[in-house]
This record gives structure tokens, C-alpha cells and sequence, in this order.
């Protein structure tokens, strides 16, 4: 047996030609920045947006509008430069909201407005302190008002599948007679399980006046790890959209991880004759840049897209890849933008080597980011006598992670020893230098007290982790943060073959993802958090 040029076995991904698409719509620039610790610019997310737009993401969420006016300016500029895709914006069930929301979305045709409300009997009474009969109500008037402004109008049953099923249908026929196009039962507590979730699906297709008017969606957390086992089912159910995110990130646990969503459907065709327009040779790409942006690491043995995911270890598993990859391995890297490369770098190697390593590792940056990143690499290579894949990836990763920063490390000096430890820095704050000298409990200590005297914050830190990118004494130290104030987390990363220097950048990149998490004022209580 061989592999075709998707990457994936032609028996056990074989499908008939005339398989039902299934509409990817992804939610990592709204849900998934709701994760407590995430955060992304504008600048990131227009740049999310156009590798999403290239991977062939049918829809793609950039905010909620009304929540902060960095939503607005979000949903708006992404509703500028997606040309091929579809951008939607989230809204509660108030004229208010979708006014705002269609106001985002001016710049563009494909624009396509999000209406939520919870339909549980647990949100009504407790969430929306609303009777049955009044949510009916603002589902017609709701839905009525976002058409009569977009063609393309989605809405969205908060906590769908602990709601009662009579009820659901009815709903349901409220939005669909009032022009919805899309219709999305989500799993917003990740609580229903995959056949369960299936027959919910089944049975409002067979059952709903006018069914056939509208396109139904999933929408499901993790909070069991069932997410994408459920997206699937409900696929088979009659869904024919899967909201996901790249990476899984989302609320709690997260949402349905875009990436195993996609490759399960194209791997198993056999069992799921339906078909998607990603180009899945993006996918470790778009994994790696969101990763890097939102300070959230890829586990290691995460499906897909994790460092693990393509690499044999045992003897056996080794013994029977050398005779036929097929034998431990349903697809390929290359099929998801992982392909392995013979290129072995060093401080010899020129930039055009460099720009092959890169895209073999799944970036794409341009000529500004390119230069930069390559005399970053030169830098590492004089340091290092061995750079690794993972120390590029973990240099170009934590450039990404720099790139619209207000507060930079310009300059640091530590002593430490068996008499004190002191660090002497200077931090670029917008533009301007300022230099701090403070003492501490251990160096890592000293370093954060003198951060502190040049940004005085009330931020509590509330994780410091430390690892080895490579082997070595003389390997790179990538240093993970975590921050909270005010009930506000923010998360930094940053590598280094100097671990204080990685300490420090990683600590300021978390003030800089906490500040800009404070300029985004979130939405009140009303407002569905990840529904």
C-alpha cells in the first residue's frame, strides 16, 4: 500500500466524490481568546486572519462587537482584508448588539451576524431571569432585526443540549421563520456525550418546521474531552458546520480543536463521508502561530499538531517505519505542513537555507520578519555549536510573541552568589529607556523586583516554569508566566539561551498581554461567555 499525495492512506481515507461538505467555522479569535490567559492585538489577529483565510476556513469569528471597542476595531479591520471567507461578529439578543455588530461588518459582503440567547431552563431562570414565552419572543424580534441588516444571519441556542427538547424546537422554528440561515446547538459546559448529541441533531432535522431552510452547527467545549468526538457525531446527526478553534483554545477546558476535527474527517473517510476546504497543509502553521501569540503551549503529545504526534521511539515502531510508514502512521507530517527536511543549519548557513528551514517547519514570514528572525538565528548559531529545529521554531516563536509589544527588555545584568543577588535592568516603555537596580530572593527574584520599579503593577504571578528546548548546557531556556489581577490572567512566554534573560522577556510579555487585556472591557454578566 502507498501513500497518496494528500499524505493520507487511499484505503483507509477513501470517499465517494459526492461527500457532503461540512462547513468550517473557526472561533480562535473570539472564544478562543475568552481563555483566561489569552490574548491577542489587532495586529495578530489580522495576520491569524489571513492564514486562516489561505487554510480555506469557511467562516471566520473575529469578535464581539460590542463588548470593548477593540472587538469593534477587530471584527472591522479582519471584515477589510478577508476577501474569500466569511467574517462574523457575536451578539446577545439586543437591538444594541446587532446594530454594532452589522456596523463592524460594513466593510464587507461576506459579512455574517451571530445571535446568542441561552435556551436551558437552568439559564433562563438564572442567567437572563426570563420566562420561556419571553425568550421566544426576543428570538423572533432578535433574528427579524439582524435580517433585515445581513442575508447571512446564524443563531446560536446557549447550552442547547441541556435544554428541553420541545422547547429547543421551538426555538428553533422561531429563528428559522425569522430568517436565520444557520442554526447552532452548542455544548457550552461540554456535557453531552457523542450519541446523545448525534440524536439531538437527528431528531430536530426530522422534526423542525423548515429544517431544510437552514444549515445546523455544533459548537462543543471540552470539558469531558469529548468535544471532538461530539462535533463528529453531530456531523453525523445532520450538522453540516463545526465551530472549532486552532489548537483547542478556548473557555475552560477549551473548544473542539480545528485541527483533529479536520484530519479525522479526511483520514476517515470511510466512516465520515464528508469532506471540508481546508488545506490541511497549513495547519501546523496556523497551530504554531497561535500558540506563539497567546503565550499557550502545544502539549507535547496533542494530536495532529503536538511535537510527539509524528515521532517513534520505540524499536519496533522504528523497525516497522523503515520498512513502510504506513505501518505506525495513518498520515503524514506533510499533510499537515509538517515535511522533514535534511537541512542541517548553522552560523554558515545563509538566509535563503534559513527561509527553506522555516517553511519546512511551517512559517511563512515576510521580508521584515524574515531579516529579523535571520540575524536572530545568526546570533543563536554563535552561541550554540548545535541549533536544532526546536531552537528555530522556539527563536521564530518568540519573535512572533515580541511583535507588538509596548514594553521590550532592552538591557539586563544580574550578579548572584552565595553573597546576594541583584539585577540591574533597563526596560524600552514605549519607546522611551528606563533603568532599575533592585535585589531579591534569588536571581529570578531580583529580576522581577526591578521589572516592578520600572511598571509598578499589583499583578500577582501566579506560575514560573522553566525547560530545555534542546540538549546541552548550552540550549535555549523557555520560560513560561502567568499573571492575575483583578480576576484578569495573562500569560508570557520567551526563549533564550541565557534562562534570567528568558525570565524577564517572559514576565514583561505578560504585563504587556495584561495590559492589553485591561483595554478590552469585558462584556457583563449577560453577555454568553463561550457558549
Amino acid at each position: 500500500m502507498t501513500s497518496d499525495i494528500s499524505g493520507v492512506s487511499p484505503v483507509i481515507g477513501s470517499a465517494s466524490d459526492k461527500r457532503d461538505n461540512v462547513v468550517i467555522f473557526d472561533t480562535t479569535m473570539r472564544d478562543g481568546e475568552q481563555s483566561p490567559g489569552a490574548s491577542m492585538s489587532l495586529e495578530e489577529k489580522l495576520e491569524l486572519a489571513k492564514i486562516l483565510e489561505e487554510m480555506g476556513v469557511d467562516i471566520i469569528e473575529a469578535g464581539f462587537p460590542i463588548a470593548s471597542n477593540g472587538d469593534f476595531e477587530a471584527v472591522r479591520e479582519v471584515a477589510k482584508i478577508v476577501k474569500n471567507s466569511t467574517v462574523a461578529g457575536l451578539c446577545r439578543a439586543h437591538q444594541v448588539d446587532i446594530d454594532r455588530c452589522a456596523e463592524a461588518l460594513k466593510p464587507t459582503e461576506r459579512g455574517r451576524i451571530h445571535v446568542v440567547i441561552a435556551t436551558s431552563d437552568l439559564h433562563m431562570k438564572h442567567k437572563l431571569q426570563m420566562e420561556p414565552d419571553q425568550v421566544i419572543d426576543v428570538i423572533a424580534r432578535s433574528v427579524t432585526h439582524a435580517r433585515n441588516l445581513r442575508d447571512d444571519v446564524e443563531w446560536s441556542a446557549e447550552d442547547a443540549t441541556r435544554s428541553d427538547r420541545q422547547f429547543l424546537r421551538r426555538a428553533v422554528e422561531t429563528a428559522i421563520k425569522a430568517g436565520a440561515t444557520t442554526i447552532n446547538l452548542p455544548d457550552t459546559v461540554g456535557y453531552t456525550y457523542p450519541s446523545e448529541y448525534a440524536d439531538l441533531f437527528k431528531w430536530m432535522v426530522e422534526n423542525v418546521e423548515g429544517a431544510d431552510k437552514a444549515v445546523f452547527s455544533t459548537h462543543c467545549h471540552n470539558d469531558l474531552g469529548l468535544a471532538v468526538a461530539n462535533s463528529l457525531a453531530g456531523v453525523q446527526g445532520g450538522a453540516r458546520q463545526v465551530e472549532c478553534a486552532i489548537n483547542g483554545l478556548g473557555e475552560r477546558a477549551g473548544n473542539a480543536a480545528l485541527e483533529e476535527i479536520v484530519m479525522a474527517l479526511k483520514v476517515r473517510g470511510d466512516r465520515l463521508p464528508f469532506r471540508t476546504g481546508i488545506d490541511t497543509t497549513h495547519i501546523t502553521r496556523a497551530s504554531r502561530y497561535v500558540s506563539a501569540i497567546t503565550g499557550f503551549p502545544v502539549q507535547y503529545n496533542k494530536a495532529i499538531v503536538g511535537k510527539n504526534a509524528f515521532a517513534h521511539e520505540s524499536g519496533i515502531h522504528q523497525d516497522g517505519m523503515l520498512k513502510n510508514r504506513e505501518t505506525y502512521e495513518i498520515m503524514t507530517p506533510e499533510s499537515v505542513g509538517q515535511a522533514p527536511s535534511s537541512l542541517v543549519m548553522g552560523k554558515h548557513s545563509g538566509s535563503h537555507a534559513f527561509r527553506a528551514k522555516l517553511k519546512d517547519l511551517g512559517y511563512e514570514l515576510g521580508e521584515n520578519a524574515l531579516k529579523e528572525a535571520f540575524g536572530r538565528f545568526k546570533d543563536l548559531a554563535d552561541r550554540k555549536k548545535h541549533v536544532y529545529d526546536d531552537d528555530i521554531i522556539a527563536l521564530v516563536d518568540d519573535a512572533l510573541a515580541r511583535g507588538s509589544e509596548k514594553i521590550r527588555v532592552s538591557r539586563l545584568r544580574v550578579v548572584a552568589g552565595t553573597d546576594g543577588q541583584s539585577a540591574e535592568l533597563t526596560l524600552d516603555v514605549d519607546g522611551v529607556s528606563s533603568t532599575a537596580e533592585a535585589t531579591g530572593d534569588g536571581p529570578v527574584d531580583a529580576v522581577f523586583n526591578a521589572i516592578h520599579k520600572i511598571v509598578p503593577h499589583s499583578a500577582a504571578l501566579r506560575l514560573f516554569q522553566v525547560h530545555a528546548v534542546t540538549e546541552g548546557t548550552d540550549a535555549q531556556a523557555q520560560v513560561s508566566v502567568r499573571l492575575e489581577e483583578d480576576g484578569r490572567i495573562a500569560t508570557g512566554a520567551a526563549a533564550d539561551t541565557d534562562t534570567l534573560t528568558a525570565s524577564a522577556k517572559a514576565y514583561v510579555n505578560a504585563l504587556n498581554n495584561l495590559f492589553a487585556r485591561k483595554e478590552k472591557s469585558r462584556p457583563e454578566a449577560a453577555i454568553a461567555s463561550g457558549f
